[in-house]
């Protein structure tokens, strides 16, 4: 085999929505300034019945059914998340029980807000070396338990969810080189910390770091998939903020790509939040089979990966 591609999607979010509304109940805080600083309108929350397991195992149940694969199929599973409560047996190892898989390698993998990207990397290298045939990859969250909400300046953001794809071996590679790397001594910037876990960061050097930083790595990813900025059909970023989503797209010269912006009705759901915007902007149709699409997920350990993969 000479590559993988993307064959399937599928994502899951709470009923529960949480508007600004909501939360200016809980803390100082209005619509207007949420708006006007990040861009969201709502977010969907978890309720205590949903663990980031079940989560990850609706979303890629329904990746699964998209694929046509049946589950003895699927002999690699990589889930990407930093809010998993349980250490063993692993979100992985839940996921490949709920769905009945045979005998899979199971995974997870933290990396934060790149969590996703950095799984869908591993998963692909896998496929390549002929480690694995077939995989699900999944981006799930439940944000909400590490959230402070009593500090108005981040709990407007979180939300929970998950999105899964299914990665299968191809003779034409539908998944490009990945970029990865990271700011290890900045770290800090970006934290889950002590008992309780928390989330606590520093915006606004994060935001310097991603609207500056990030637009060149950026238009590198797409440089090591023979792809230029300005052919994508679409750019899916880590939905950090509006903010940061806006200024990364036009700066790297995407000028006819859709962006996606699933941040403003989701909220920031981390790991999550680029599977589960791919997966929406695929099932709405907006972007045609095989068209090169930019996934590029960015934030905790000033960490990034990004790839270009054409569209199931």
């Amino acid at each position: 085999m000479t590559g993988s591609r993307v064959l399937a999607l599928g994502h899951y979010q709470p009923a529960r929505v949480l508007t600004n509304d909501d939360l200016a109940a809980m803390v100082d805080t209005s619509d207007e300034w949420i708006r006007s600083r990040v861009g969201i309108r709502t977010r969907r929350i978890a309720g205590p019945d949903e663990s980031v397991a079940s989560m990850a195992t609706e979303a890629a149940a329904k990746a699964l059914a998209n694929s046509g694969l049946d589950p003895a199929d699927i002999d690699l599973v990589l889930v990407a998340t930093c809010t998993a409560v349980d250490r063993s047996p692993n979100t992985a190892a839940r996921v490949a029980a709920a769905l009945g898989l045979s005998s899979p390698a199971v995974m997870d993998v933290n990396v934060v807000c790149a969590g996703f990207t950095h799984a869908l990397a591993s998963a692909d290298h896998a496929l390549r070396a002929g480690a694995a045939r077939n995989a699900l990859v999944i981006g799930v969250e439940k944000f909400t338990d590490v959230a402070d909400w009593t500090d108005r300046t981040t709990c407007v953001l979180v939300g929970d969810g998950a999105g899964a794809a299914v990665v299968t071996a191809s003779e034409e590679p539908g998944i490009g080189p990945v970029v990865w790397g990271s700011v290890p001594e900045m770290g800090h910037a970006v934290r889950i910390e002590g008992t309780p876990s928390r989330f606590a960061q520093e915006g606004q050097s994060v935001y310097r770091w991603a609207t500056t930083t990030l637009p060149p790595i950026a238009r590198r990813v797409c440089e090591r998939a023979g792809v230029r900025p300005e052919d994508l059909a679409a750019v899916v970023l880590h939905q950090a903020n509006l903010r940061i989503i806006e200024p990364v797209a036009r700066r790297l010269g995407a000028t006819n790509a859709i962006v996606a912006t699933d941040v403003t009705e989701s909220g920031n759901t981390s790991a999550a939040s680029i599977p589960l915007a791919l997966s929406k902007l695929v099932a709405s149709g907006r972007v045609e089979p095989g068209a090169p699409i930019l996934l590029f997920g960015f934030g905790g350990n000033l960490s990034y990966a990004g790839q270009v993969v054409r569209c199931p």
